[in-house]
Protein backbone atom coordinates (compact mmCIF):
# COMPACT_ATOMS: atom_id res chain seq x y z
CA UNK A 1 0.00 0.00 0.00
CA UNK A 2 0.80 3.77 -0.25
CA UNK A 3 1.09 5.23 3.30
CA UNK A 4 1.20 9.29 3.60
CA UNK A 5 3.67 10.88 5.90
CA UNK A 6 1.39 11.22 8.47
CA UNK A 7 0.90 7.28 8.42
CA UNK A 8 -3.03 7.01 6.84
CA UNK A 9 -3.25 5.15 4.05
CA UNK A 10 -3.55 6.44 0.19
CA UNK A 11 -4.32 3.67 -0.98
CA UNK A 12 -3.93 -0.12 -1.36
CA UNK A 13 -2.98 -2.08 -4.23
CA UNK A 14 -5.67 -4.29 -4.13
CA UNK A 15 -4.99 -5.80 -8.02
CA UNK A 16 -0.91 -5.72 -7.75
CA UNK A 17 0.13 -6.88 -11.21
CA UNK A 18 3.78 -7.31 -9.95
CA UNK A 19 5.87 -6.84 -7.23
CA UNK A 20 9.69 -6.54 -6.68
CA UNK A 21 11.21 -5.53 -3.78
CA UNK A 22 15.35 -5.80 -2.84
CA UNK A 23 17.93 -5.85 -0.06
CA UNK A 24 21.24 -4.97 -0.13
CA UNK A 25 24.46 -4.41 1.57
CA UNK A 26 26.13 -0.58 2.81
CA UNK A 27 24.21 0.46 0.34
CA UNK A 28 19.81 1.71 -0.70
CA UNK A 29 17.91 -1.16 -1.94
CA UNK A 30 15.05 -0.47 -3.95
CA UNK A 31 11.39 -2.07 -5.41
CA UNK A 32 8.62 -1.26 -7.47
CA UNK A 33 5.62 -2.33 -7.72
CA UNK A 34 2.76 -2.29 -11.04
CA UNK A 35 -1.02 -2.03 -10.19
CA UNK A 36 -4.06 -2.14 -12.00
CA UNK A 37 -6.21 -0.32 -10.56
CA UNK A 38 -10.19 -1.12 -9.88
CA UNK A 39 -12.69 1.01 -8.28
CA UNK A 40 -11.88 4.44 -6.87
CA UNK A 41 -8.39 2.76 -6.44
CA UNK A 42 -7.25 4.84 -9.52
CA UNK A 43 -8.83 8.58 -8.10
CA UNK A 44 -6.51 7.72 -5.17
CA UNK A 45 -3.62 6.91 -6.72
CA UNK A 46 -4.07 10.15 -8.76
CA UNK A 47 -2.50 11.75 -5.94
CA UNK A 48 0.43 9.85 -5.05
CA UNK A 49 3.46 12.35 -5.00
CA UNK A 50 7.26 11.56 -4.87
CA UNK A 51 9.13 11.51 -1.28
CA UNK A 52 5.24 12.55 0.44
CA UNK A 53 4.49 9.27 0.21
CA UNK A 54 5.96 5.65 0.66
CA UNK A 55 5.22 2.35 -0.10
CA UNK A 56 5.14 0.06 2.08
CA UNK A 57 5.29 -4.18 1.33
CA UNK A 58 3.82 -7.61 3.13
CA UNK A 59 4.63 -10.99 2.59
CA UNK A 60 2.23 -13.69 4.23
CA UNK A 61 0.92 -10.93 6.17
CA UNK A 62 4.10 -9.49 7.64
CA UNK A 63 5.99 -6.00 6.43
CA UNK A 64 9.57 -6.96 4.37
CA UNK A 65 10.25 -3.52 3.17
CA UNK A 66 9.18 0.00 2.96
CA UNK A 67 10.66 3.65 1.61
CA UNK A 68 9.63 6.47 -0.01
CA UNK A 69 8.25 6.53 -3.70
CA UNK A 70 10.58 7.85 -5.96
CA UNK A 71 8.96 7.71 -9.55
CA UNK A 72 5.33 7.22 -10.50
CA UNK A 73 4.41 6.20 -14.04
CA UNK A 74 1.31 6.84 -14.73
CA UNK A 75 -0.21 4.29 -17.92
CA UNK A 76 -2.90 3.86 -19.80
CA UNK A 77 -2.49 0.19 -18.22
CA UNK A 78 -1.80 0.74 -14.95
CA UNK A 79 0.49 2.53 -12.19
CA UNK A 80 3.81 1.63 -11.73
CA UNK A 81 5.33 2.92 -8.69
CA UNK A 82 9.41 2.52 -7.29
CA UNK A 83 10.80 3.76 -4.46
CA UNK A 84 13.78 2.83 -2.27
CA UNK A 85 14.07 2.20 1.12
CA UNK A 86 14.54 4.32 4.26
CA UNK A 87 18.23 4.90 3.61
CA UNK A 88 17.06 6.96 0.88
CA UNK A 89 16.45 9.82 2.18
CA UNK A 90 20.10 10.26 3.54
CA UNK A 91 20.89 10.57 -0.33
CA UNK A 92 19.01 13.59 0.50
CA UNK A 93 20.63 14.75 4.15
CA UNK A 94 23.52 16.17 4.91
CA UNK A 95 25.46 16.71 7.89
CA UNK A 96 23.35 19.40 10.05
CA UNK A 97 26.60 20.03 12.85
CA UNK A 98 30.47 19.84 12.92
CA UNK A 99 32.28 17.04 14.59
CA UNK A 100 35.06 15.16 15.31
CA UNK A 101 35.65 11.50 17.11
CA UNK A 102 38.47 10.74 18.48
CA UNK A 103 38.64 6.43 18.96
CA UNK A 104 35.40 6.04 18.81
CA UNK A 105 33.89 2.46 17.63
CA UNK A 106 32.53 2.91 13.41
CA UNK A 107 29.59 1.33 14.66
CA UNK A 108 29.02 4.49 16.99
CA UNK A 109 29.78 6.83 14.57
CA UNK A 110 27.41 5.09 11.78
CA UNK A 111 24.76 5.75 14.02
CA UNK A 112 25.46 9.06 14.55
CA UNK A 113 25.41 9.22 10.84
CA UNK A 114 22.31 8.66 10.57
CA UNK A 115 20.58 9.92 13.64
CA UNK A 116 21.66 13.39 12.68
CA UNK A 117 20.58 12.72 9.36
CA UNK A 118 17.15 12.40 10.35
CA UNK A 119 16.88 14.72 13.42
CA UNK A 120 15.49 17.67 11.16
CA UNK A 121 12.69 15.78 9.77
CA UNK A 122 12.30 12.15 10.89
CA UNK A 123 9.98 10.20 8.34
CA UNK A 124 9.87 7.01 10.85
CA UNK A 125 13.15 4.67 11.56
CA UNK A 126 14.89 3.04 14.18
CA UNK A 127 18.61 1.99 14.72
CA UNK A 128 19.52 -0.89 15.56
CA UNK A 129 23.37 -1.58 16.46
CA UNK A 130 23.89 -5.48 16.47
CA UNK A 131 27.20 -5.46 17.64
CA UNK A 132 30.17 -2.82 17.83
CA UNK A 133 32.80 -3.22 15.79
CA UNK A 134 36.16 -3.25 17.78
CA UNK A 135 37.50 -0.90 15.29
CA UNK A 136 38.03 2.79 17.08
CA UNK A 137 39.08 5.58 14.83
CA UNK A 138 38.84 8.84 14.25
CA UNK A 139 36.37 11.04 12.22
CA UNK A 140 35.47 14.10 11.20
CA UNK A 141 32.73 15.80 9.74
CA UNK A 142 31.35 19.19 8.92
CA UNK A 143 27.88 20.58 9.16
CA UNK A 144 26.19 20.93 5.30
CA UNK A 145 29.36 19.31 3.53
CA UNK A 146 28.55 15.76 1.94
CA UNK A 147 25.19 13.97 1.62
CA UNK A 148 24.96 12.17 4.20
CA UNK A 149 24.63 8.74 2.15
CA UNK A 150 27.53 9.24 1.11
CA UNK A 151 29.69 9.55 4.01
CA UNK A 152 27.83 6.31 5.38
CA UNK A 153 29.33 4.42 2.60
CA UNK A 154 32.16 5.51 2.80
CA UNK A 155 32.64 4.68 6.54
CA UNK A 156 31.41 0.82 5.46
CA UNK A 157 34.57 0.24 3.29
CA UNK A 158 36.58 0.73 6.58
CA UNK A 159 35.23 -2.04 9.19
CA UNK A 160 31.22 -1.53 9.62
CA UNK A 161 27.90 -2.47 7.57
CA UNK A 162 24.88 -1.36 7.41
CA UNK A 163 21.49 -2.49 5.81
CA UNK A 164 17.87 -1.43 5.83
CA UNK A 165 15.28 -3.68 6.50
CA UNK A 166 11.63 -1.93 6.89
CA UNK A 167 11.98 0.88 8.69
CA UNK A 168 15.18 -0.32 10.97
CA UNK A 169 18.71 0.43 10.17
CA UNK A 170 21.23 -2.68 11.05
CA UNK A 171 24.59 -1.57 11.91
CA UNK A 172 26.99 -4.77 12.36
CA UNK A 173 30.19 -5.41 12.19
CA UNK A 174 32.22 -6.29 8.79
CA UNK A 175 32.73 -9.91 10.54
CA UNK A 176 29.41 -10.23 11.38
CA UNK A 177 27.98 -13.59 10.02
CA UNK A 178 24.81 -15.13 12.08
CA UNK A 179 23.38 -18.41 10.18
CA UNK A 180 19.46 -18.30 9.27
CA UNK A 181 20.05 -21.26 7.11
CA UNK A 182 21.72 -23.61 4.63
CA UNK A 183 21.23 -24.28 1.24
CA UNK A 184 22.71 -26.96 -1.19
CA UNK A 185 21.97 -27.63 -5.15
CA UNK A 186 18.70 -29.09 -4.43
CA UNK A 187 18.02 -25.42 -3.35
CA UNK A 188 18.76 -24.11 -6.93
CA UNK A 189 17.03 -26.09 -9.23
CA UNK A 190 17.55 -24.38 -12.04
CA UNK A 191 21.53 -23.70 -11.42
CA UNK A 192 23.31 -20.93 -10.43
CA UNK A 193 26.94 -19.48 -10.25
CA UNK A 194 30.06 -19.12 -9.13
CA UNK A 195 32.45 -16.80 -10.08
CA UNK A 196 35.65 -16.06 -8.86
CA UNK A 197 36.80 -12.00 -8.99
CA UNK A 198 40.25 -12.02 -9.96
CA UNK A 199 39.94 -8.07 -10.29
CA UNK A 200 39.23 -7.78 -6.56
CA UNK A 201 42.57 -9.80 -5.42
CA UNK A 202 44.83 -7.86 -3.23
CA UNK A 203 47.67 -9.16 -0.62
CA UNK A 204 49.05 -5.80 0.05
CA UNK A 205 46.77 -2.89 0.86
CA UNK A 206 47.72 0.53 1.54
CA UNK A 207 45.27 2.90 2.66
CA UNK A 208 45.64 6.85 2.73
CA UNK A 209 44.03 9.07 4.94
CA UNK A 210 43.72 12.83 5.44
CA UNK A 211 47.23 14.44 5.34
CA UNK A 212 49.96 12.03 5.70
CA UNK A 213 47.72 9.31 7.57
CA UNK A 214 48.56 6.03 6.55
CA UNK A 215 47.75 2.27 7.28
CA UNK A 216 49.12 -0.48 5.30
CA UNK A 217 48.11 -4.69 6.01
CA UNK A 218 49.77 -7.79 4.30
CA UNK A 219 52.66 -8.53 2.19
CA UNK A 220 53.98 -10.70 -0.37
CA UNK A 221 51.83 -14.19 -0.49
CA UNK A 222 52.99 -17.42 -0.74
CA UNK A 223 50.45 -18.31 -3.30
CA UNK A 224 49.81 -15.41 -5.04
CA UNK A 225 52.76 -13.49 -5.06
CA UNK A 226 52.40 -9.55 -4.86
CA UNK A 227 49.13 -7.57 -5.81
CA UNK A 228 49.33 -3.83 -4.68
CA UNK A 229 46.37 -1.72 -4.09
CA UNK A 230 45.86 1.61 -2.96
CA UNK A 231 44.08 3.63 -2.12
CA UNK A 232 42.50 7.22 -0.77
CA UNK A 233 39.96 7.68 2.69
CA UNK A 234 40.37 11.35 3.27
CA UNK A 235 37.82 10.87 6.04
CA UNK A 236 40.59 8.66 8.21
CA UNK A 237 42.22 10.90 10.53
CA UNK A 238 44.67 8.58 11.95
CA UNK A 239 47.26 5.79 11.69
CA UNK A 240 44.73 3.20 13.73
CA UNK A 241 41.97 3.63 11.40
CA UNK A 242 43.97 3.96 8.44
CA UNK A 243 45.49 0.38 9.14
CA UNK A 244 42.05 -1.69 10.50
CA UNK A 245 40.57 -0.36 7.14
CA UNK A 246 43.53 -1.60 5.06
CA UNK A 247 43.24 -4.87 6.84
CA UNK A 248 39.37 -4.66 6.08
CA UNK A 249 39.93 -4.50 2.55
CA UNK A 250 42.76 -7.16 2.82
CA UNK A 251 40.07 -9.39 4.54
CA UNK A 252 37.77 -9.03 1.68
CA UNK A 253 40.34 -9.52 -1.39
CA UNK A 254 42.76 -12.42 -0.50
CA UNK A 255 42.29 -14.82 -1.17
CA UNK A 256 40.38 -14.01 -4.55
CA UNK A 257 36.54 -13.29 -3.46
CA UNK A 258 34.17 -16.09 -4.57
CA UNK A 259 30.80 -14.86 -5.36
CA UNK A 260 27.72 -17.66 -5.53
CA UNK A 261 24.93 -15.83 -7.31
CA UNK A 262 21.33 -17.23 -8.31
CA UNK A 263 20.39 -14.04 -9.98
CA UNK A 264 18.75 -15.50 -12.82
CA UNK A 265 17.23 -18.29 -11.15
CA UNK A 266 15.06 -19.07 -7.96
CA UNK A 267 15.41 -20.89 -4.50
CA UNK A 268 13.42 -24.14 -4.45
CA UNK A 269 10.78 -23.32 -2.30
CA UNK A 270 11.66 -25.89 0.06
CA UNK A 271 14.45 -24.04 1.02
CA UNK A 272 15.93 -24.25 4.29
CA UNK A 273 15.81 -20.62 4.70
CA UNK A 274 12.64 -17.93 5.64
CA UNK A 275 12.56 -15.39 3.02
CA UNK A 276 11.93 -12.56 5.03
CA UNK A 277 15.46 -13.53 7.19
CA UNK A 278 17.19 -13.29 4.53
CA UNK A 279 19.15 -10.27 5.68
CA UNK A 280 22.37 -8.47 4.01
CA UNK A 281 25.33 -9.14 6.58
CA UNK A 282 23.72 -12.63 7.81
CA UNK A 283 25.22 -15.85 6.62
CA UNK A 284 23.71 -19.36 5.44
CA UNK A 285 25.67 -22.17 5.09
CA UNK A 286 26.08 -23.45 0.95
CA UNK A 287 27.42 -26.51 -0.27
CA UNK A 288 27.08 -26.95 -3.87
CA UNK A 289 29.06 -29.55 -6.40
CA UNK A 290 26.85 -28.37 -9.45
CA UNK A 291 30.02 -26.80 -10.87
CA UNK A 292 33.61 -26.98 -11.50
CA UNK A 293 34.25 -24.99 -8.70
CA UNK A 294 33.25 -26.87 -5.26
CA UNK A 295 32.01 -24.28 -2.31
CA UNK A 296 31.42 -25.35 0.77
CA UNK A 297 31.40 -22.59 3.31
CA UNK A 298 29.56 -19.69 5.06
CA UNK A 299 28.65 -16.95 2.41
CA UNK A 300 27.20 -13.86 3.54
CA UNK A 301 24.24 -12.48 1.65
CA UNK A 302 25.14 -9.21 0.38
CA UNK A 303 22.09 -8.81 -1.72
CA UNK A 304 18.10 -10.42 -2.00
CA UNK A 305 15.96 -10.20 -4.94
CA UNK A 306 12.07 -10.91 -4.74
CA UNK A 307 9.75 -10.67 -7.58
CA UNK A 308 6.50 -12.04 -7.94
CA UNK A 309 4.18 -11.97 -10.76
CA UNK A 310 1.34 -14.13 -12.29
CA UNK A 311 3.88 -16.96 -12.69
CA UNK A 312 4.69 -16.99 -9.11
CA UNK A 313 7.29 -15.42 -7.04
CA UNK A 314 10.73 -15.76 -7.60
CA UNK A 315 13.57 -15.44 -4.62
CA UNK A 316 17.32 -14.69 -5.81
CA UNK A 317 20.52 -14.14 -3.69
CA UNK A 318 23.62 -12.80 -3.82
CA UNK A 319 26.50 -14.35 -1.53
CA UNK A 320 30.04 -13.18 -0.85
CA UNK A 321 33.25 -14.37 1.39
CA UNK A 322 32.07 -13.45 4.99
CA UNK A 323 35.59 -12.56 5.96
CA UNK A 324 35.74 -15.02 9.08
Amino acid sequence: MVVDRSGSVVSSADVLVEVEWTRVLDDVSTARVFIEPDGDCCERLDGVRSWRHKLVIWRDGHPVWEGPIVDVDWRTTGVEIQAVDVLGWLDRRVPHQDIRFDGRDLADIAAWLIEDGFAPDDPGHDVVVVGATRILGDREYEQDRGQTGDHLRKLAETGVDFTAVGSRILIMPEDHCERVGSLTDADFPAGLSVAEDGASLGTRWVVWGDDDVKGVAGGVDPYYGLLERSVEETSILDDLSAGAAARSRLRGSSPAPVFVDSQQVTLSPDAAVDVPSLVPGWCVDVTTTATCRRVGQSLKIVGVKVTENGSGESVAVQLAPSGV
